[in-house]
Formats: structure tokens, C-alpha cells, sequence
């Protein structure tokens, strides 16, 4: 399994520095936050490949962190010159037997003895003089890659010209599957790597039989006519035969399929599907690295459930997953306490989240987790009528609403405090949460989730009992009756408390849309004074 990655100077990454989980990794952030570039760098240092290709003959200026391109050419020349931009992918592998071979000392942390394998990306010695007169000729801010070359090698710093055995991998990216399209590389080398030596050797005799028949057979005839007509134009008959090189053989040739039609004619939702199973069926000895996309790219609720299912029962001790997603409910139910969060290249990790709020999660799977994973500021409330009458204060307060500030309230759900305070810990992440009292004291509810708190940064504030245990009577508390009549639209027979207990949503929204000035209970005031 791969301990640790290191990735430096490739797309987005300046320095990323990750120890991934030995078996899942739901790997979640903000766009543009590099899930899809750290899973692409992963596939890269495991197989030498992009997307088939040998990176060698894909790499592109684009490759290099554009930051440090941009200050290479801003210094060059300068007292403040700095390094030409490079690019280091390494992945650090698990001290076991089978990736004995990979073990050296050859690795940017100088770890010894340490099994893994490293992909570079530098200047070419070859091609120095032309890189120095290509800088010397006032160029536009890109790199010539033409001068720079790919170096992969393992930690003993034994060149690398194929993917090591040890290291299979699969790579399934369900967001560029194209029903039109002919099928992938990766789904035909998926299925190719399930067919033994001699099925393949005799699939290989058929086929260039098939081929050597057709250059005798129809072909022949045809090209005895261009032979006689062409006769007087060439001294040598000219004709067509059936390409018998390496390039037309059989797997270039045969396209999987799906009850007698071709994959690539498959829906997308289906071709997601059996990829992952494909990927996920092999079990061998070996180690296996998966590298799921979006799995919930094309699919229905039902069917990424049962996609879900079937990866969870896949799952075996020697593969190690990645999966990326903008899913709460992929997330939820592969293990939330699997959660990798990119964040600004701080990769964070709930290592200490306990087993029973992971279960809990994945029976709630339906629960948006990423909002509360991926809040900048966040505020945690009850219920619907919580954060109207929260914006409302807010926008009071500010003449903004909270989620012009990037300020996420989220109401729970049917989630316990306890429950999101905790992934919140997890995360070092501030929260504000404001809780009824529901006729108890304020220390009596704050003692159940006291040591998840932090002053300054995790704070939970309490309705007064005093004014009523929900935010109705407290509201009532602190709003003339005249004004809430008004603002409620109510008669005069009908009591505001009892009114809002019993509509809850729609007395938050005539609140939010009045024009009146409206009070708040003093711990909704005290939020907002936290938020801002």
C-alpha cells in the first residue's frame, strides 16, 4: 500500500505532502482544490501513463505549477533568480515483501531502505545550451518542455520503463465516459488483464489467421483487378493486404461488450459501473490501487446505491481505494471517518473520528456532510425556522445575508450536535451552533458536548429557559404583541406563540420579509456577533 505521497511543482500543487489511508481514501474539497490532480499524479508515478500515453509523449507546459513558472520568469536574470521549474511525484510504499525490489534510499525525505517509486520532470542535460538561448531570447512565460525530459525510477534508482508488476492499478474516470466514443484504453487493458497467456496466444493465431484470409480471399480478387489495370502505370503490381504489424493487433481490434453490444454503445451509468467492477475483481496477491472519479457521475440514486454496494463489497485488505466525489452520500456511506479534505494543499484527515459516528453517518447517508466538511464559517442550527430567523438577524446586523460573508448555516436534520461538533473537531473547524433549551438548564446542555468545544473557535450558545424553551416563545419574549401581529399577519384571536409553534416555516419567512424591526433572543444577537 502507498504510506505517504509527495507531489511538488505538478498543476495546482506547489508542495503536497499526504499519508493516505491503507485501505479507502474519499478524497473531498472545493473545486479547484486538486482532488483530480492528486489522483492523475498518483496514476502517473504508478504507471509512467497518462491516459494511455507515456507521460514523456503527453507532457505539456501545463504540468508545471503555474505560480513557480511565473516567478521562474519574473526573476530570471535577477539577483533574486530562482531554480528552473521541476515537477516530483513520489509514492512511498508499505514495507512489504513483494515491493522489496522498489526499496532504497533514493527519495526526497532520505528515508532509508524505504520500498517506492519517483516520477520527475526536469531539464534535460542534452538540450542545455538550447534551453539557455531560448531564456536568452525574451520569451513569452511558458515552458519549452521539448528541453526537459521524464525521469521514473524506483527508491533503489533503477530506471523505470514499464509499470512494475508489483504495482497494479486502475484508473476509472466516469466523468469522460462518451457513449459514442470507442472504448478507453483502461477498460480494454482491464479486461485484457483477466485473460491468462495462452488464451491470449490463441486469440492472437486467430485473429492474424482471420486477417491473412481476407488478404487471400476478397482481397486477392480485388487485387488482381488493380493489378491488370494499373499494369501499364507500374512496373510492380499494386494492391491492398491486411496490416499484420504490431499496431493492428487483436487489442487494438476487440471492443468489450454488454449483452452483444459493444461497451462503448453502453449507457454511461452501466459503463461507470462495470469499470469499477472490472477494476475491482482482481485478487491477486499483489497490491491493487484504485482511482475512482466521481462514481456518481450518470447515475440515479438507485443505481449509485447499488454501484456503492458493490464497491464496499469489492473492497478487499490488499487494495488500496481513492475515490474522489461531490457526493455527501458516497461519502456517507464508504466511511466518513475515510474523508481525505484538500484544503489550500493541507490535506486533513479524520483519524480520530469514533467508529460509532462513522456508523452513524452511514445510516444517515441522505445527511449533506460535505457542507459541513467544506463550510469556510459555519453555523449550526436546529431546524428550518432557526436559520430564516439567523439571516434575518444577520442581514440586519451587516445589511448582508451570512452566505454573502461565506457563512454556511446548516440546520441538522435529525443530526445530533454532538454528531456534527465532532466532525467538526475532527477538522479543527470553527462552529457556532445554537441549540433550545428544551427545558433544561444551559449547562445541562452544554455538558454533553463540552469536550468537543474551544473557546474562540467551537462555541455553543443556549436559549435562557427563562424566555421559553424553543425559539417561538423566545421570540415572543423579546417582540411586542402588536409588532408580531403585524409582521405575522395574524388576528387578534389567534395567540403568536401558538400560531408560529404550529407554522413554523412560514412565521420565519414573514420575518425575514418584513420591513418592521425585529428583535432577536440575546444568544441568536450573540451569534451573529460571533459570525461576523
Amino acid at each position: 500500500m502507498i504510506n505517504r505521497i509527495i507531489v511538488k511543482g505538478y498543476r495546482r500543487f506547489g508542495t503536497l505532502d499526504i499519508s493516505p489511508n491503507a485501505g479507502m481514501n474519499i478524497i473531498v474539497g472545493d473545486n479547484e482544490s486538486g482532488k483530480s490532480t492528486l489522483l492523475e499524479a498518483v496514476a502517473l508515478a504508478l504507471t509512467g501513463k497518462v491516459n494511455g500515453r507515456w507521460a514523456s509523449e503527453e507532457l505539456s507546459p501545463f504540468w508545471f505549477n503555474q505560480a513557480r513558472v511565473a516567478e521562474f520568469f519574473a526573476k530570471y536574470g535577477t539577483d533574486d533568480q530562482v531554480a528552473l521549474p521541476e515537477i516530483l511525484i513520489e509514492l512511498y510504499l508499505a514495507d512489504r515483501d513483494e515491493f522489496q525490489r522498489l526499496r532504497g534510499v533514493h527519495n526526497s525525505l532520505q528515508t532509508p531502505e524505504c520500498p517506492g517509486v519517483r516520477l520527475r520532470v526536469v531539464p534535460s542535460d542534452q538540450y542545455a545550451e538550447e534551453f539557455e538561448a531560448y531564456l536568452q531570447d525574451s520569451p513569452p512565460a511558458i515552458l519549452p518542455v521539448e528541453f526537459y525530459t521524464v525521469d521514473w525510477r524506483d527508491f533503489a534508482d533503477n530506471p523505470l520503463t514499464q509499470r512494475p508488476k508489483e504495482l497494479a492499478a486502475s484508473f476509472i474516470d466516469s466523468r469522460t465516459i462518451r457513449s459514442t466514443s470507442g472504448v478507453d484504453y483502461h477498460t480494454r487493458e482491464m479486461l485484457a488483464e483477466n485473460i491468462d497467456p495462452k488464451e491470449r496466444a490463441r486469440i492472437a493465431i486467430a485473429h492474424r489467421k482471420s486477417r491473412q484470409e481476407l488478404t487471400e480471399g476478397t482481397l486477392a480478387e480485388i487485387n488482381a483487378r488493380l493489378a491488370k489495370e494499373h499494369s501499364s502505370l507500374h512496373d510492380r503490381p499494386i494492391g491492398l493486404q491486411m496490416d499484420q504489424s504490431a499496431r493492428a493487433s487483436w487489442e487494438s481490434g476487440i471492443v468489450p461488450q454488454v449483452d452483444d453490444i459493444p461497451f462503448a454503445m453502453a449507457g454511461q451509468g452501466q459503463q461507470a459501473a462495470i469499470k469499477v467492477a472490472l477494476a475491482m475483481s482482481r485478487t491477486s496477491g499483489t497490491s491493487t490501487f484504485i482511482l475512482i472519479e466521481e462514481p456518481e457521475n450518470h447515475l440515479s440514486h438507485t443505481s449509485l446505491t447499488k454501484l456503492i454496494a458493490r464497491i464496499e463489497g469489492l473492497a478487499s485488505d490488499d487494495q488500496q481505494l481513492f475515490v474522489t466525489t461531490h457526493s455527501s452520500f458516497v461519502l456517507n456511506r464508504l466511511g466518513v471517518d475515510k474523508l481525505v479534505l484538500l484544503h489550500d494543499e493541507t490535506p486533513a484527515k479524520l483519524e480520530d473520528l469514533g467508529e460509532d459516528t462513522a456508523a452513524y453517518f452511514r445510516k444517515l447517508a441522505g445527511y449533506d456532510t460535505l457542507r459541513l466538511v467544506l463550510a469556510r464559517k459555519l453555523a449550526l442550527v436546529e431546524g428550518p425556522s432557526d436559520t430564516i430567523a439567523l439571516e434575518r438577524a444577520y442581514k440586519d446586523a451587516t445589511g448582508r445575508l451570512p452566505s454573502e460573508d461565506g457563512i454556511d448555516i446548516i440546520s441538522m436534520g435529525g443530526l445530533t450536535f454532538k454528531r456534527a461538533l465532532e466532525l467538526c473537531a475532527c477538522l479543527d473547524r470553527q462552529a457556532v451552533a445554537l441549540q433550545d433549551n428544551d427545558d433544561r438548564s444551559q449547562a445541562e446542555v452544554l455538558s454533553e458536548v463540552d469536550h468537543l468545544l474551544v473557546p474562540g473557535k467551537r462555541i455553543m450558545l443556549v436559549s435562557d429557559p427563562a424566555k421559553g424553551k424553543t425559539l417561538e416563545p423566545q421570540m415572543c419574549s423579546v417582540n411586542d404583541d402588536k409588532t408580531l401581529r403585524r409582521v405575522l399577519g395574524i388576528t387578534d384571536r389567534a395567540k403568536p406563540v401558538t400560531w408560529m409553534t404550529n407554522n413554523k416555516t412560514e412565521w420565519a419567512l414573514r420575518v425575514l420579509d418584513a420591513s418592521e424591526t425585529i428583535a432577536f433572543p440575546d444568544y441568536i444577537t450573540e451569534a451573529v456577533g460571533l459570525l461576523r
